[in-house]
């Protein structure tokens, strides 16, 4: 039996065989450094789909390592995935003199007063350890403006904005002969996008894993395609397998953007603990919160969700409110607690029984789409003009 055939028009533009991106999926944090690590994106892309780096775990030097490691084992397409909160890009690069990295104890001692007084009782209320981890400055957040530099001179294939919107740098990028992507979780955002220039927009429902919206996938996917037309959209949130990736192209869409099914892949780059809770977990185990980074972001149910909606703090501003979380996570995780520790992940951690290569998964997905729209649905529909 032969490969599937499984064509859209983004296969043409990306020049990949399968319409299926592995989402550029950043750190959960402490602990590891991105979701989505090298090796995750080349299984991806040698698989057939793409590949795309989530690049907001590391250093700016770190990341051009990261794609030239890429690149030396893989000659098929991919991306790169980085953060452009709007403040963050508007105030430039932060410019660091002296240390390149500081303890992060040290850090956290400059959060306002009333956040950083509830750390320190409830570290104390439940004998956390100190915090002894080192936290590296000149991150491609913090920096964003130098690490798309680096994607444009190191002439990446797809360049894709996990947050904010990358029309600033659009002309730049096709210059290089770059394509340039932008995520969002609501139409109005899906509209701005596209009219930034952007070749593709990402539609991400609220199920999604990480920073994600209000609005539901079914809801969001075919009123993003009207808003983003004639820029094409892939789908977001909730996809899991086959079934997803069928309702994405039935409603519009020319692909999918796949994030916390990767991530629970043996190339996934969450810790061991991390994908175990992603497999225990249920499709009503996921919160929507501000906790993590100040944004609202989904991640899988955990104690620290209870610790903060009784503190009565607000969340910090982005990263900074990342700060603070980071604290708190590496300190339960010094003292294995793991009932206080939860990755970021969708509600379709539900669907996801078994960590599996990320080649097996992509295929997988393939064969059910090509199966769905050529035997199930003609054996189940009947449909007449």
């Amino acid at each position: 039996m032969g490969k599937p055939t499984l064509r859209t028009k983004l296969c043409d533009v990306l020049g990949i065989e399968y319409p299926i991106l592995s989402a550029g999926m950043g750190p959960s944090l402490v602990g590891e450094r991105t979701g989505a690590p090298v090796e995750l994106v080349v299984a991806v892309s040698e698989a057939g789909g793409l590949g795309v780096l989530g690049a907001a775990g590391y250093t700016v030097d770190e990341m051009r390592e990261a794609i030239r490691e890429i690149k030396k084992q893989t000659d098929k397409p991919f991306g790169v995935d980085i953060l452009l909160p709007s403040q963050t890009v508007s105030a430039g690069d932060l410019e660091i003199e002296g240390p390149q990295e500081i303890p992060l104890s040290e850090v956290l001692k400059t959060l306002p007063k009333a956040h950083y007084d509830w750390m320190t009782k409830i570290k104390e209320k439940l004998q956390l350890p100190d915090i002894d981890v080192m936290i590296k400055l000149g991150s491609t957040t913090s920096r964003p403006h130098a690490a798309i530099k680096v994607c444009i001179e190191e002439n990446v294939p797809l360049f894709c904005s996990g947050l904010g919107n990358p029309g600033f740098m659009v002309a730049d990028a096709h210059n290089a002969g770059i394509k340039v992507l932008g995520i969002s979780g609501n139409t109005k955002n899906a509209g701005r996008i596209a009219q930034s220039g952007a070749d593709l927009v990402v539609a991400q429902g609220h199920e999604g894993g990480g920073h994600t919206g209000r609005i539901g996938s079914m809801a969001l996917w075919p009123q993003a395609v009207d808003a983003a037309a004639p820029t094409p959209v892939l789908a977001a949130g909730g996809i899991g397998d086959g079934r997803g990736v069928a309702a994405a192209l039935a409603v519009g869409c020319i692909g999918v953007w796949v994030g916390t099914r990767f991530l629970a892949s043996v190339e996934g780059g969450a810790l061991d603990i991390q994908k175990e809770a992603i497999l225990k977990a249920t499709d009503e185990d996921t919160r929507r919160t501000y906790i993590y980074t100040g944004k609202t972001s989904r991640a899988t149910y955990n104690r620290f969700h209870d610790l903060w909606e009784t503190s009565g703090l607000d969340p910090l501003p982005f990263p900074t409110q990342v700060l603070l979380a980071s604290g708190m996570v590496e300190m339960f995780t010094q003292a294995d607690m793991v009932e206080y520790v939860g990755p970021f992940a969708g509600q379709v951690s539900g669907l996801i029984k078994e960590i599996k290569p990320a080649a097996e998964i992509l295929m997988h997905m393939v064969e059910e789409t090509v199966d769905i729209l050529t035997n199930r649905l003609p054996d189940t529909v009947t449909a007449k003009i």
